[in-house]
């Protein structure tokens, strides 16, 4: 009996066993986490953390050396030469599209390695809409190379893109999106950008959405040469109330620092507005978070198969990103379990979450995330299109006892409604 939750007595020891069953996997998350915490924390050391960098700057934000040394920490952090980190960047997408449009000019072709990118940069790119200013509105070429018959990478068809269509950037995503194909590792991302290096004069991007700190090694540190993604997720560790982060080569960062702001300023503008205690704190906590996220992931992946689900990752599968993917095969069981994840959310908890038209989405959305920042998936959230395969795809998690609730809570509420097989 679960002192606090109504939680079926047969689901708590098939959360048990899991647990216990998950004890060698646990153990090498914890490894991950300390070497990217000594990490992160050798380069606080090394730039001289103090607290006159936390204050905030107001109007241009011209000389904000919280900003400066913040920006100088992330980069060691994440193997880079310089980052922009900025509370003014709205969201991943945002991110993304100042870095796209920082890199591409007009004339010049972008070739998406991994398929059809993620829903919400279809606009961005100019897969559909038109006259809103995407790189297609600017005439910038979009060309892409769909992934082999596993999910995976096709090298072969990605060089031959290369030579064909002598790109301006090649653009990888690392996470699978909605999506049931796996998210790539740091090993594979380096040895696409070195062979697409060897073929063309490109840069090579990739969308780091919810891999930071995941491995112990970010891809700018093994030959890619710009990473983006938002503060919301991981490197935010559920402190970074917004924002996003582009690092990278600094000829490039630079770009598209100007992109950010306006040609001539860069990144010398951005008035801080006293955030920097809260990046530098999200930052720091950054590591552990990511390990509690992954540690829940790994126990839905467990529990939801003794169940008899589907699920991508498996309980003891390597990682790359915290995101677990469980095909519930229903829509129905898709709510269900949504709900009941969202009973257990520390803040809004009493709410029911219902599908949804999500702009940037082709389908109907349902998304469950009771978060202390609004649209946090660091913190435990599961969200997913009402459409085939009927998947949810969460992620996130402070703390690993606290989710490890919310995903029992989530399992609880199908098997009242007769969901469960």
């Amino acid at each position: 009996m679960h002192p606090y939750f109504h939680i079926d007595a047969h689901l708590l020891s098939l959360a048990d066993a899991a647990t216990k069953m998950l004890a060698p996997r646990f153990a090498e998350i914890d490894l991950a986490t300390e070497f990217n915490q000594q990490k992160v924390l050798a380069a606080f050391l090394r730039h001289r953390v103090s607290e006159t960098h936390f204050a905030g700057s107001t109007g241009y934000g011209y000389g904000d050396r919280g900003r400066e040394t913040l920006e100088a920490v992330f980069a060691e952090a994440v193997g880079a030469e310089a980052a922009l980190v900025r509370h003014t960047f709205t969201c991943g997408t945002h991110t993304l599209a100042a870095a796209l449009f920082g890199l591409l000019r007009p004339g010049d072709t972008m070739l998406c390695a991994t398929g059809t990118p993620y829903d919400t940069l279809h606009s961005v790119i100019g897969l559909k809409g038109e006259g809103l200013g995407s790189l297609r509105d600017f005439g910038i070429h979009y060309r892409q190379v769909e992934l082999d018959a596993q999910g995976r990478l096709d090298l072969d068809a990605i060089a031959a893109a290369v030579e064909q269509y002598r790109p301006k950037l090649v653009y990888f995503q690392r996470s699978r999106g909605y999506t049931l194909r796996p998210s790539l590792s740091v090993a594979e991302l380096a040895q696409a950008a070195a062979l697409v290096k060897s073929r063309a004069d490109a840069v090579v991007m990739a969308d780091n959405c919810y891999g930071e700190f995941v491995e112990t090694e970010e891809p700018t540190a093994r030959g890619v040469d710009l990473i983006a993604g938002s503060l919301i997720k991981n490197p935010g560790g559920g402190l970074a109330q917004n924002g996003g982060y582009i690092a990278g080569r600094r000829a490039l960062v630079e770009l598209c620092a100007h992109r950010m702001t306006a040609p001539g300023l860069g990144g010398e503008v951005g008035a801080t507005l006293g955030v920097n205690r809260s990046l530098f704190m999200g930052l720091f906590h950054a590591p552990h978070v990511v390990g509690e996220a992954l540690k829940t992931a790994a126990f839905t992946a467990a529990l939801f198969e003794s169940l008899g689900f589907a699920v991508t990752p498996r309980p003891l599968e390597p990682r790359h990103d915290i995101i677990q993917a469980i095909q519930l095969g229903t829509p129905e069981a898709l709510i269900a379990f949504c709900q009941g994840m969202q009973s257990g959310a520390p803040v809004d908890a009493f709410v029911k979450p219902e599908p949804w038209d999500m702009p940037g989405y082709d389908s109907k959305v349902i998304m469950a995330a009771g978060a202390f920042i609004m649209g946090a998936s660091i913190e435990l959230s599961a969200d997913a299109p009402l459409r085939e395969p009927y998947a949810a795809w969460m992620q996130g998690g402070l703390n690993f006892h606290s989710a490890k609730t919310g995903v029992l809570l989530g399992a609880q509420s199908m098997l009242e409604r007769g969901l469960l097989p």
